[in-house]
Parts: structure tokens; C-alpha cells; sequence
């Protein structure tokens, strides 16, 4: 406890260097905008509250789900609000050493160090938040954050925990409509990988990925390889394995908040992963080769063979089949 302590102390640090060194640097000219973006309008900023909920649960995904060593989790919130000619990462591109580093190791550091210089280079970034892990897969975190008409987008990158190299996030969700702030925002979170590790399940070991691969989202039937942890053959798409709530809130003259809560959901009041239940088939392995032929000489003999159970059903999947199977046989050298 006292070493996740220090690493969320150092965390807050350095978000805090991160803020100010991006405050002092508002004065500098930004980057002209893309042609084709919609300008944000609202002449004054506003505040929001981010409540991550995490909905990865043994119902709605039993394959090979943690349960120790360590338990399905989430790490820590890394966002920034920024400017549309910024982002953190982005689907069908290729992650950064920072997020590399995170989405492998849960490591902040160099992620936030990347973001310090985006907003000192091209001044594309005002802001960066983060709250603390959560240590169930239904848990929830919850903090705070300030956007401007000229930085009125938000990203974020959530760790899944353990993975290879997954996370949950959203890349550029602008909270400005016109000349106004959105009052609220839901949005559903699916895994992805950051690609830069090989692994196909959450407990594989460490197996960098040469060359890279571009960050690719994860389907129930992509990677398609039976071994993935997330492959669901008889699903059409996978349930959402996190939600984000955004709500605006009253303005505050803060740069930026820390005020963060993490806590677990009840189980009494976990009802909407009640309701999401995904049905798991039974798998087995192939047959094994017949055996020998055993019998009294002169009758017909019987011959077995034999497969084992890989993975066993889970709501209402399809059951096991038989596991022994016999038939008959002409013994050979009877004496």
C-alpha cells in the first residue's frame, strides 16, 4: 500500500509541474487549425467531472478472467485536454514510447513527458489530469478537469490490468457545441491494443512485437485466434468493458483540479453487469489417438480414445461433450 501511495504521490507531482509548466506557456501563439474543424466559440471555460466506471466483470467476460495475480484491475487515468492538432494516441496509429510504457507497464512517466513538451512545442495541450487505480474490474474513478474554447478536447488512457499491452481510452472528444459547452457526455469503452507486445492473453508474458504494430481495437473476433482472451466467436461485438460519464459542472478559476475519488462498486449494485452476461462455450481438446485394442481372443475387442476440457461453459454456453468415446475392434496377433 505504501509503494502504490508514493507512486501516486509522484503521479500528482508531476501533473502538477506538468499544469504549470503549461499554464506559463498559454501566451505563446498556437498552431493555426486544420481546415474543416469547427471552431469552438464559448468565450468562457468550463469545468468537468469524469467518472470512469468499469464494467469488466466475470459475466460479462469469463474467459480466462483474473481472479489473482493480480485480480482484474484498472491503473490510473492519464488525460489532457488539448487542442484538435494534438493526440495522446490514436487508432490505426502507431504508440508512442510513453504509451508503450504505459499500456505495458502502467508507467506515466515518459507519457507525461511527451505531453510537457507537445504543449511547450506547438502549445496543443492546456491541461493534464489523472486519478487513482482501481482495483476491481467494476470499480469506479472519479476527478475533474477544465477545458477552453481553444483546448475543448478531451483524451484519456486507461491501462487494463493484466494485459499484454491493453488500455481503454477515447482519442480527441470535443465537449464544445458552437458557442457553447455540452452539459454531459456517456461513452462506451472497448479494449485496445497499443501493439507493441505479442501476447494473446491477459496473463501472457512479456514478448515485444518487432516491428511494432499500428493500435489496432479488439473484437470478439479479432486478433482471431482461440487463445485470445477476448475472442468471442458467437458474439457479433463485444460488450463494453468500461463507460465514461462527463458532466459539466460549475466554472471554477482553477487551472486545473486533482480533486479525485476511487472506490468499488457494491456487488448488490453492480446491476447493469448483472444484465450483461455473455455466454461462453465449452472447449475441448482434439482426440487423442485410439488406444490398443483390448478383448478375450476370439470376440471382437474394444478401443478408446480420450480429449480433455480446455475451457468449461459459462452462462449458458454451449456444455462439454463427452470426453471418452469406444468402438469396436479385430485384435490383431491372438494367440
Amino acid at each position: 500500500m505504501d509503494a502504490k501511495r508514493n507512486i501516486l504521490f509522484n503521479l500528482e507531482t508531476l501533473c502538477h509541474l506538468v499544469a504549470m509548466s503549461l499554464a506559463l506557456c498559454q501566451g505563446v501563439q498556437s498552431m493555426p487549425v486544420p481546415p474543416g474543424i469547427p471552431m469552438c466559440m464559448a468565450s468562457e471555460p468550463a469545468q468537468y467531472r469524469l467518472t470512469f466506471t468499469g464494467k469488466w466483470s466475470p459475466a460479462a467476460f469469463p474467459k480466462q478472467y483474473p481472479v489473482y495475480r493480480p485480480p482484474a484491475q484498472w491503473s490510473n487515468i492519464v488525460g489532457v485536454t488539448h487542442s484538435s492538432d494534438y493526440h495522446i494516441w490514436q487508432r490505426n496509429g502507431f504508440a508512442s514510447n510513453g504509451v508503450k510504457e504505459f499500456a505495458e507497464k502502467g508507467e506515466a512517466w515518459t507519457l507525461m513527458k511527451e505531453v510537457e513538451a507537445a504543449g511547450e512545442r506547438i502549445q496543443s495541450v492546456y491541461g493534464i489530469f489523472s486519478a487513482p487505480a482501481v482495483v476491481r474490474g467494476t470499480g469506479q474513478m472519479n476527478t475533474e478537469f477544465e477545458v477552453f474554447s481553444r483546448h475543448s478536447y478531451l483524451s484519456f488512457i486507461v491501462r487494463i490490468v493484466p494485459s499484454p499491452d491493453w488500455f481503454v481510452g477515447v482519442d480527441s472528444v470535443d465537449l464544445c457545441d458552437g458557442d457553447h459547452w455540452k452539459e454531459n457526455a456517456s461513452l462506451e469503452l472497448f479494449p485496445y491494443d497499443a501493439g507493441t507486445d505479442s501476447g494473446f492473453t491477459f496473463s501472457s508474458p512479456n514478448f515485444d512485437t518487432v516491428p511494432q504494430d499500428k493500435i489496432t481495437q479488439i473484437t470478439s473476433s479479432f486478433p482471431s485466434h482461440p487463445a485470445n482472451s477476448f475472442f468471442y466467436p458467437r458474439l457479433k461485438h463485444l460488450p463494453p468493458i468500461a463507460k465514461v460519464m462527463l458532466t459539466k459542472i460549475k466554472k471554477s478559476n482553477q487551472i486545473f483540479s486533482l480533486t479525485v475519488e476511487s472506490n468499488q462498486l457494491p456487488i448488490g449494485n453492480e446491476i447493469e453487469d448483472k444484465l450483461t452476461s455473455t455466454p461462453l462455450d465449452c472447449e475441448v481438446s482434439p482426440w487423442s489417438p485410439w488406444g490398443l485394442c483390448k478383448g478375450k481372443c476370439g470376440d471382437s475387442g474394444v478401443k478408446h480414445r480420450t480429449r480433455y476440457v480446455i475451457m468449461h461453459a459459462a452462462n449458458n454456453g454451449v456444455a462439454c461433450p463427452l470426453l471418452e468415446e469406444e468402438r469396436k475392434c479385430a485384435q490383431d496377433n491372438c494367440l
